[in-house]
């Protein structure tokens, strides 16, 4: 039964069109081509990248963290408490009052201690601000070495001048060293990230990512069997050109640095903008799909492909829309830009508990004036 779903998903006909398959892309005079094998490759590289990214954190976004200003978050654990915590758990994280009313008369606490609890569990969950910088930093490193990379490697190609020679003899295309560790590195790196997202940041567009980092690992993979490497390195290098930007924005932002944050977002916002809402699908799915017609009949693999970057397109729009109301806020109103595309986390509230702590250190010790407390007007409370 896996021999007979093994033919039917590697026949030709869905992969090729009529007329060419999997022998025209074998090595023969010195040419060599892409192989279904070679995609293995991208694992050791993506458990690879997941070590090499602990090591970066540790030696170099830590430190580099600390000379921007960002520290460590100490935030205090909520206590143990099977009732409070299985209703976070399960029901809600942050109860309505009738679920605060029935809590506080399951556990004998007050209205004010429950309150804390939750609250003090929510930051408990919480990325703190040292772990969203490392993150976006090593981010930043590889997208920026990434685009780098693609540059160089398609700087003398001449299908980055002009789309259209990207599919002259395909599929009979050789495959070039600079193209074949573009593409392991690039498939290596969203391989990692699927991996690695249930310990990441989780964001407010958690779902979106999830599908794109689906949608591009399916991209980079079908455009390799089938040796559509050509557009395949031209639509890796459009991504590449932005991603590092935003990334670096979200390290200034994390660090305090404001107008900094502000004007690398709006440079992100128009390079964004450029190159995913203008050029990918003017410049390189126009000839993806509508040149491609004129060469061969439509096949699966010519929807199949066309289909992944619709998707992606669609993900674009989505991000773009949001990106530009950030950017319109800060250009009209001068805001403080807070990036809507992936970035709006919950408001920390570990700092209530310490204001709390201090507002009822002070009415218990009394008002105080050149440093000494008039005792006539002490106060005393009930802490809870």
């Amino acid at each position: 039964m896996l021999r007979s779903l093994s033919e039917w998903f590697w026949q030709e006909s869905l992969w090729f069109p009529k007329g060419l398959g999997w022998a025209d892309l074998q090595d023969q005079d010195g040419r060599v081509y892409a192989k279904t094998a070679d995609l293995w490759v991208a694992l050791p590289i993506a458990f690879m990248f997941m070590i090499v990214r602990q090591l970066f954190e540790r030696t170099v976004a830590t430190p580099l963290a600390s000379l921007m200003g960002i520290k460590e978050t100490v935030r205090r654990k909520a206590p143990p408490n099977r009732t409070l915590d299985h209703h976070y758990c399960t029901v809600d994280r942050s109860p309505v009052k009738s679920s605060l009313e029935e809590l506080c008369q399951q556990t004998g606490w007050t209205d004010r201690q429950v309150q804390r609890w939750f609250r003090r569990r929510r930051n408990q969950d919480r990325p703190s601000l040292l772990k969203k910088f490392r993150e976006a930093s090593w981010r930043c490193v590889f997208y920026l070495l990434a685009f780098i990379a693609g540059v160089a490697a398609l700087i003398d190609k001449p299908w980055f001048y002009d789309v259209k020679q990207m599919w002259d003899g395909f599929p009979v295309l050789t495959l070039l060293p600079s193209q074949y560790w573009y593409y392991m590195l690039e498939l290596g790196f969203y391989s990692s990230l699927l991996f690695s997202v249930a310990s990441d940041v989780k964001r407010k567009d958690f779902n979106e990512q999830i599908v794109h980092h689906v949608a591009t690992i399916m991209l980079i993979s079908f455009s390799w069997c089938v040796n559509y490497i050509r557009a395949g390195t031209l639509i890796m290098l459009i991504h590449d050109s932005s991603d590092y930007l935003l990334e670096s924005a979200k390290m200034f932002n994390y660090a305090g640095w404001r107008n900094t944050c502000n004007y690398i977002f709006i440079v992100f916002a128009g390079v964004f903008i450029v190159t995913r809402i203008i050029i990918l699908p003017f410049w390189i799915i126009y000839w993806t799909v509508v040149f491609p017609l004129t060469m061969y009949e439509p096949f699966f693999g010519y929807y199949f492909f066309n289909g992944l970057l619709v998707i992606l397109q669609c993900l674009h729009v989505f991000w773009a829309v949001l990106i530009i109301r950030c950017a319109l806020r800060f250009l009209t109103e001068n805001e403080k830009v807070d990036d809507d595309r992936s970035d709006k986390d919950e408001t920390d509230e570990s700092g209530e508990d310490e204001e709390e702590d201090d507002r009822k250190t002070k009415i218990c010790n009394g008002p105080t004036q050149n440093g000494h407390a008039h005792n006539n007007h002490t106060n005393h409370t009930k802490t809870d």
